[in-house]
Parts: structure tokens; sequence; C-alpha cells
């Protein structure tokens, strides 16, 4: 859901329950979770958006993280808005916020871009990428 407020869009979060202001980065963050809770059939109640972890005494936050039925970490997702390049400092952020939540699988993506590591390797594509 969309409305405006002062001109200013803003996109209803269904995982937070609040209204937030539609950034670039945003817009892909909720379209990642329509595609895991729609074409993936991830519950949103094991979908976890924009949570506070502890780095190396650094607080960082995490963009989406979604959690086995187990409640063990199966999937971290990085959201870059669509006009910044998925470069090696986007894949090395990725991988330390790993090494806290220690996922299974890693997302990073634009919006436009993807790529899903296994394990911290490229092993996958998208099309492939499961909950297995």
């Amino acid at each position: 859901m969309l409305k405006k407020v002062n001109d200013k869009p803003f996109v209803f979060d269904s995982i937070r329950k609040k209204w937030l202001v539609l950034t670039p980065e945003e817009w892909v963050r909720q379209h990642v979770v329509s595609y895991l809770v729609k074409e993936k059939n991830i519950p949103e109640s094991l979908i976890s958006i924009e949570k506070e972890i502890n780095l190396n005494g650094t607080k960082r936050r995490y963009d989406i993280v979604v959690y086995k039925n187990d409640l063990s970490i199966y999937l971290i997702v990085e959201c870059k808005a669509p006009y910044v390049e998925l470069s090696e400092a986007t894949f090395e952020q990725a991988l330390r916020y790993n090494l806290i939540l220690n996922a299974k699988f890693v997302l990073i993506t634009n919006g436009l871009k993807q790529l899903v590591l296994k394990e911290n390797k490229r092993v996958i594509d998208l099309e492939n990428f499961g909950m297995n």
C-alpha cells in the first residue's frame, strides 16, 4: 500500500506494521519481502527487518533476516538502492553481518541485480533459491 503525505510517498511495511518513507532502498526492501512472501511462500512471521546487531563493538542494522521454523537464521538480505552498484564493499558488508548471524544464505540486491551466496560462496541464482 502506498500513500502520500505532504507530497512524500510512503509505503506500508506489513512486517513492521507501520508506514515508512518510500526511499529507493526501502522500495528494494519491500519488493524483496513481497518476493519472499508471495513467490517463495515464506511466512511473514519468519521475516525480520532492520534489527540492530553488534559487529565488533559497533552497532549495525541488517536489512532483512529470514528464520527457519526452528528460529535459526536461514537467510540475510542486504538491500541497496537501484543506483548503487553491487560492489566488493557491498559483499564484504553482507559477509561481515553473516559472521555474526551465521545464515546459510546471503542475498545481496539493488532491485535490479542480485547475488545469492551459500555458505559465503556464489553457488545458486535467485530462481533456484528455496527454503531447503
